[in-house]
C-alpha cells in the first residue's frame, strides 16, 4: 500500500510538473481518500491549489497539515504565500513569523515576509528582510530582486524629499 501510494504522490508530482494540475488533483484526492491524514498530499494539494489560483482552498489544506504538524515551515510558509497573494499582508507576516520562530535562517521566510512588509510600504524593514535572506543564501533570486526594488524605491522617496526641502 505504501509503495503504492508513493508511487501515485510521485506521478501526481509529475504532472503538476507539466502544468497538469486538474489531473494532479485527482491523484491527490485518490492518496488522500486512502490516507487523509497524508501531509505530503496535503500540502502538495494545497501547491496545486494555489497554482491554480485557488487560494481560499489552498490555505484550507495548508491549515490541516499545519494542524497535523504545527511545525511544518513549508506549510507555514506556503500559506503565507496565499495569503500575501489574497492581499491579506498582516496575516501573510503572521505565518512568516511562525515559519522564523521554528527557524529563524529560513531564507524563504525572510524574503517573502520582505515582499509582504514591501506591500505594507515597511521598505526599511522590508530591505533588512531581503538582506538577511541573502546573507544566509546569497544566490536566492527572490531576495536579490526584493532588495533591489526596495533599495530604488528607498532612493526615488529621498530623491523626491530632497526635490521638495
Amino acid at each position: 500500500m505504501r509503495a503504492e501510494l508513493d508511487r501515485i504522490l510521485s506521478q501526481a508530482y509529475e504532472l503538476c510538473e507539466d502544468g497538469n494540475f486538474l489531473d494532479a488533483l485527482k491523484l491527490y484526492d485518490l492518496i488522500l481518500k486512502k490516507e487523509p491524514q497524508n501531509i505530503v498530499a496535503l500540502l502538495d494539494k494545497g501547491v496545486t491549489l494555489q497554482n491554480l489560483g485557488r487560494l481560499k482552498q489552498s490555505i484550507k489544506y495548508y491549515d490541516k497539515v499545519i494542524h497535523l504538524d504545527p511545525r511544518n515551515i513549508q506549510a507555514l510558509i506556503n500559506k503565507g504565500a496565499s495569503l500575501h497573494s489574497s492581499k491579506k499582508y498582516h496575516d501573510a507576516i503572521h505565518c512568516y513569523d511562525l515559519a522564523l520562530k521554528i527557524d529563524k535562517k529560513s531564507p524563504m521566510a525572510l524574503a517573502y515576509k520582505g515582499l509582504s512588509l514591501g506591500e505594507l510600504g515597511n521598505l526599511n524593514d522590508a530591505l533588512k528582510h531581503f538582506k538577511k535572506a541573502l546573507s544566509i543564501e546569497k544566490d536566492y533570486d527572490l531576495a536579490s530582486i526584493g532588495k533591489d526594488t526596495v533599495t530604488k524605491l528607498l532612493k526615488s522617496i529621498q530623491n523626491q524629499k530632497s526635490k521638495t526641502q
